[in-house]
């Protein structure tokens, strides 16, 4: 295989400057590199531009909504600023409401908390655990994996068509796998919805960082992301969309800021007043600086022209996909198949490779940073590797030594930080691990694998 040294083209975009851009690891094999961070999917690096705005309001922190002093009142309008911010991002219509959240997994928690009672669900396999396994008081209707965009609306509209049409119903949808970075037919699964009287929330964790997200044009009634896939730092998220079952539930937490209004009863109780904003979800003091972060990012990335990302990411894409196609150990999966369009995040396995093993060598051997294991979508990958779902596996590591067959997959995804190098390096790397073998030896350490220090392998 001969690795393309072609550079993207520059009229498209450079990359967005990162946090850690510049940062050496050491490897194994002796010396340093600079650290590729190629997995974006899990968490991406944080925009430079996103850490400087935080850094210039750091020392203007303050408390929000119900300080008098000018650092509280300041605090209040960047917090409740931001908030207007992430609704324009997303597209959001005029009576939607911004509930600001710890990330994606809580803002579906949110959602499932304030679903009417006995509100039916219908959420794929396919999905992560983030969205597939919130709906624990709901009746929930799990949907096989489909094997094309069109089988998808197929199988959503046979299953809602089967239910009780006289109650609510949910259904809950990825935007992008996090597995395969698929692109799902969001509008028109939208559309099978609300044809049926269902609503439908769309996880944009693996979206939004890719991709614009316009809640209007989709028609979708509600959208959950992370700040800190959105180039954003950690313990920030978004829930967005219609009000009325978000007005209509108790609050997700009570306690202050939640309430507007609470009194003593004559009989000894307490009576509640709650908000029917946003902040009727949003109870304690809020993370300001990551709602600020957040809306950084929204700014950060509308003002370098997502178009210009989203074209500059489909060259990486198409980059690694023809690269890994060149050689044949190398099964990338796919529900949709290699036409499908997709975001930066590849998920594949390597024959005659432990799965873990492989990752271990790409970060000790080439300063290279994937992921590998069941990524949080253990029914999907399960599916795609064509193993029981009985099967052993989890997120991380097998108990299995270098070498032994692994129930897991290697994940590679990059973004708007992601420089040609990176790519270059990565494809490079993939090819000398299949052709000559690791360098080193290797051992499963508390359920990783991890260099055997001081032992290299016999080549």
């Amino acid at each position: 295989m001969s690795v393309s040294t072609a550079a993207i083209d520059p009229s498209v975009c450079a990359p967005l400057p990162v946090l850690g851009q510049d940062v050496t690891v050491p490897l194994v094999t002796g010396g340093e590199v600079t650290y590729a961070a190629l997995d974006y999917a899990a968490s991406a690096p944080a925009l430079q531009r996103v850490w400087d705005d935080v850094a210039a309001y750091a020392p203007y922190y303050g408390s929000v909504h119900r300080g008098a002093g000018y650092l509280s009142q300041l605090s209040t309008d960047l917090f409740e600023n931001s908030r207007r911010t992430v609704a324009e991002f997303l597209g959001c219509r005029a009576e939607d409401q911004v509930v600001f959240t710890r990330s994606t997994t809580d803002s579906l928690n949110l959602l499932a908390a304030a679903i009417p009672a006995n509100c039916q669900v219908f959420v794929y396999e396919t999905e992560h655990h983030a969205s597939l396994l919130p709906w624990r008081d709901a009746q929930v209707t799990y949907l096989n994996a489909p094997r094309t965009p069109g089988q998808a609306v197929e199988t959503l509209e046979r299953a809602l068509a089967d239910r009780d049409p006289y109650g609510p119903a949910l259904v809950c949808v990825t935007g992008a796998s996090n597995v395969t970075g698929e692109l799902w037919p969001v509008k028109e699964l939208a559309a099978a919805a609300h044809a049926h009287g269902a609503r439908i929330v769309l996880d944009a964790a693996q979206l939004a960082p890719h991709h614009p997200v316009d809640i209007a044009e989709l028609d979708v009634d509600w959208v959950a992301f992370s700040g800190h896939k959105l180039y954003a730092p950690f313990g920030s998220g978004v829930l967005a969309g219609r009000a009325d079952w978000l007005q209509a539930a108790e609050p997700y937490l009570a306690g202050g800021g939640a309430s507007r209004k609470v009194a003593r009863r004559a009989d000894g109780g307490v009576d509640v007043d709650w908000h029917t904003t946003a902040a009727r979800h949003e109870a304690g003091s809020p993370n300001v600086i990551g709602v600020y972060s957040i809306a950084s990012a929204c700014k950060a990335l509308t003002e370098a022209g997502f178009d210009s990302l989203v074209a500059r990411e489909q060259e990486l894409v198409s980059r690694v996909r023809e690269g890994l196609a060149e050689v044949p150990e190398v099964q990338v999966l796919s529900l949709f198949g290699d036409d499908a369009p997709r975001v930066g995040v590849i998920s594949f396995v390597v024959r005659g490779w432990n799965s873990s093993h492989f990752a271990a060598a790409l970060s000790a051997e080439y300063g290279i940073g994937v992921r590998d294991g069941l990524f949080c979508a253990h029914p999907l990958v399960r599916t795609l590797l064509g193993s029981d779902p009985q099967d052993p596996g989890e997120c991380g590591a097998p108990e299995a030594e270098p070498g032994e067959r692994s129930l897991n997959a290697i994940r590679v995804s990059f973004g708007a930080g992601t420089p040609d190098e990176h790519i270059e390096r990565f494809l490079r790397a993939v090819t000398e691990l299949v052709r000559e073998g690791a360098q080193w030896k290797y051992r499963t350490e508390d359920g990783r694998c991890v260099p055997d220090r001081g032992t290299a392998a016999q080549v």
